[in-house]
């Protein structure tokens, strides 16, 4: 399945398919439309920044993503990869402001969502991070670790 010229509507469909093998490819079409949502510049760019972050660059990444965003306030994937920076380095207050950004600009960001989520579960805000993993799961509803989730912080009210 060539999922490329798939219309966006339709790759979310696909998200809610019986058939693992199709939402796995609609999730990674997905994910390659938001990494390349500003070409190859804004792709190589989030790349470099991921590889400073891989040599323990935290500040250099963060720059470098940061003036990604400044350049490009729009490319919601670039705020995703600073909210998961912000969130690897314990600062849950920053990635969840990132990360509604990126719902702001892409409200079916599922990862998004789940980081929201992640961000909550950190901050001890259980019934927000509830909120936040169900939005995910309107999404992707297969998303076991979302369910998964759910659960514990139901359990933790």
């Amino acid at each position: 399945m060539n999922l490329e010229h798939t219309a966006v509507e339709e790759l979310l469909q696909h998200l809610q398919d019986e058939q693992p093998e199709i939402r796995e490819l609609a999730t990674a079409e997905l994910w390659r439309r938001w990494f390349l949502q500003m070409g190859v510049a804004g792709y190589m760019q989030l790349q470099h920044s991921q590889s400073l972050l891989d040599d323990g660059l935290v500040a250099k990444a963060e720059a470098v993503l940061t003036n990604l965003l400044t350049d490009l306030p729009n490319f919601a994937e670039a705020w995703n990869r600073r909210a998961v920076l912000y969130y690897s380095q314990g600062n849950y207050q920053k990635s969840l402001q990132d990360c509604e950004q990126v719902v702001k600009l892409v409200p079916y960001h599922f990862g998004a969502w789940h980081g929201m989520g992640l961000c909550y579960i950190a901050l001890g805000s259980y019934r927000a991070a509830i909120r936040a993993f169900r939005k995910a799961l309107e999404i992707q509803p297969y998303a076991l670790a979302n369910q998964r989730l759910i659960l514990e912080c139901s359990a933790m009210l």
